[in-house]
C-alpha cells in the first residue's frame, strides 16, 4: 500500500502568524476547500488538531455515489432504526445516553425523516454529488495528482425480492434527476465477479458511481497544494476566537495565535464545539464507521458492490480490498466494538460465499467519525452572525463525494460570488439560530 510522506510546514511556536484565510479542519472537505480558495489567488493556511487526513477521510469505502442522493432522513428510517438500535450488531446502533444536545438531535432527525425532506434534499445532494463528479474529473488529470480514480460504477446487491423491488422504487425515482441505473438478474452480475458466485437476488447498477483510494486522494492534493504555498499546520488544536464587530480577528490554537481575515470551518465532527466558541450552534452528531483493508486476493470482484441489508460495502482499491460500514451513534468513542467489526465480515459470505475471509491478510482495521447533521444535509454557508466566517461540514457518509464542490462554493462564497447551486437547504441556521 502506497504511503504519501507530506512535507510539513514548520510549526507555529509563540509567534505570531497571519493569513488572508484559515481552513480549520485537514481531511477531505477542508484540502478542497484550500485547493479551491488558493486557485483564486487567496493566500490560505490549513490547521488540524492531528495529521492532514487522520479523520474520517482516511479509511472510508472511497466511493463518489451520485446513486446516494436520497437523503439519511427519509420515510422509514425510523421503524427500521427501532428495530436495529438496541442489537450492538446491527448495521445501526444508538449507544443509550441522555444527554441533552443528543436527545434533540434525535428529535430533530425524527421530524426529518419525512417525503417532504426527501422532495427538498435530493434535487440539492444530485446537483451538488454530479457537480462534485465533474470536478474529480478534473482533479485527476492534474498530473502530480494520482488518488486511484476509476469510473467504472457500482452495484447494489439485494439478498430478498421485497428489497430488491425497495431499491427499484429508489432507482426509479433517482432517475428522474438523471441518476441512471440498469436492474440486474443474478446471472448478470457475473461480469463484475469473474470467478466468484453470489447468493443474490439480483441487483441495480448505477454506472455514474466512481471510486478513489480516499487517504491518497486527500495527501496528495495536500501535496500538490503545499507545493503552490499553502502551509499545513499539523497537531495544532484550535482553542479559542478572538472577534470584533462581526468578525473573527484571531484564531488561538495550541502552537500559537493565527491572524485571520477570513475562516473556514471544516472540522468534521468537531466543528460542533469550534462554531459553539463562537456561539453558533450546529445540530450535529459523529457516526462511528468502520472499515476493514485486506490484501487483495486474485479471485475478487473487480468494481465496488453495496450489500444492501446489510449496509456493508466491498470496495477493491488497487492491491487492496476493503469492506466497510455500520452507523454508531455513541458519541465521540473512539473505541472498536469487536461486535459491530465482527458483524461487517459476517455479513460478507451471504452474499458472497466463495469469501473466505479467514484466508485473506489483513492490512488494517480502521474507525472514523462521520459528522450527520438531523436531515441528512451539509451545512455550507455565512453563517448570519458574521461576515468572515464559512461553515463546512455535516457532510454524514457523503464527504469524499462532496469535498471538491464544497471546496469550489466555498471559494466562491469567499469572494462573494453567487453559487450555481440553490444553498438555502443547507443553510446554517435552518434548525434556528440556537
Amino acid at each position: 500500500m502506497e504511503q504519501v510522506h507530506l512535507i510539513l510546514s514548520p510549526p507555529v511556536l509563540n509567534m505570531p502568524f497571519k493569513t488572508e484565510t484559515l481552513v480549520i479542519g485537514g481531511g477531505a472537505i477542508g484540502i478542497c476547500c484550500a485547493f479551491y480558495l488558493n486557485r483564486l489567488g487567496k493566500n490560505v493556511a490549513v490547521v488540524d488538531k492531528g495529521e492532514i487526513c487522520s479523520g474520517s477521510s482516511y479509511g472510508n469505502a472511497g466511493l463518489i455515489v451520485p446513486s446516494h442522493s436520497i437523503p439519511l432522513a427519509a420515510p422509514g428510517v425510523i421503524a427500521q432504526g427501532l428495530k436495529w438500535m438496541f442489537n450492538p450488531a446491527s448495521p445501526f446502533y444508538i449507544k443509550p445516553r441522555f444527554q441533552r444536545d443528543f436527545l434533540s438531535w434525535l428529535w430533530k432527525f425524527s421530524r426529518a425523516c419525512t417525503e417532504n425532506n426527501v422532495r427538498r434534499g435530493l434535487p440539492v445532494l444530485s446537483d451538488l454529488i454530479s457537480a462534485s463528479l465533474e470536478l474529480f474529473d478534473e482533479l485527476a488529470a492534474i498530473e502530480d495528482i494520482d488518488f486511484n480514480y476509476e469510473k467504472k460504477g457500482v452495484v447494489l446487491i439485494y439478498k430478498t425480492p421485497k428489497e430488491l423491488d425497495k431499491g427499484v422504487k429508489d432507482a426509479q425515482r433517482l432517475q428522474e434527476y438523471g441518476i441512471e441505473s440498469q436492474v440486474l438478474e443474478n446471472k448478470d452480475l457475473t461480469p463484475y465477479t469473474p470467478g466468484m458466485q453470489t447468493c443474490a437476488v439480483g441487483g441495480i447498477f448505477f454506472p455514474q458511481d466512481a471510486q478513489l483510494i480516499p487517504d491518497r486522494f486527500v495527501n496528495h492534493l495536500a501535496r500538490h497544494i503545499e507545493d503552490r504555498g499553502v502551509r499545513l499546520l499539523t497537531s495544532a488544536e484550535v482553542l479559542e476566537f478572538e472577534t470584533f464587530d462581526r468578525k473573527v480577528t484571531t484564531v488561538k490554537t495550541t502552537r500559537g495565535n493565527i491572524s485571520v481575515e477570513e475562516v473556514i470551518l471544516a472540522g468534521g465532527s468537531w466543528s460542533v464545539d469550534l462554531a459553539r466558541e463562537l456561539d453558533i450552534k450546529l445540530w450535529m452528531q459523529p457516526a462511528k464507521g468502520y472499515s476493514v483493508t485486506f490484501k487483495r486476493p486474485p479471485v475478487c470482484p473487480v468494481i465496488p458492490f453495496m450489500m444492501a441489508e446489510t449496509k456493508v460495502v466491498l470496495t477493491p482499491m488497487d492491491d487492496m480490498l476493503r469492506f466497510a460500514g455500520t452507523l454508531e451513534l455513541a458519541g465521540f468513542d473512539m473505541s472498536i466494538n469487536k461486535r459491530r467489526l465482527q458483524a461487517i465480515l459476517k455479513t460478507v459470505p451471504d452474499y458472497f460465499p466463495d469469501f473466505d475471509l479467514n484466508a485473506l491478510e489483513l492490512i488494517e482495521i480502521w474507525r472514523g467519525l462521520r459528522p450527520c447533521s438531523p436531515d441528512g444535509l451539509a451545512y455550507l454557508g455565512r453563517p448570519q452572525r458574521y461576515d468572515n466566517v464559512i461553515i463546512a461540514t455535516g457532510h454524514g457518509m457523503k464527504g469524499i463525494s462532496l469535498a471538491p464542490i464544497t471546496g469550489k462554493i466555498v471559494s466562491q462564497l469567499a469572494v462573494n460570488e453567487q453559487p450555481q447551486i440553490d444553498l438555502t437547504a443547507l443553510s446554517v441556521e435552518r434548525f434556528g439560530p440556537h
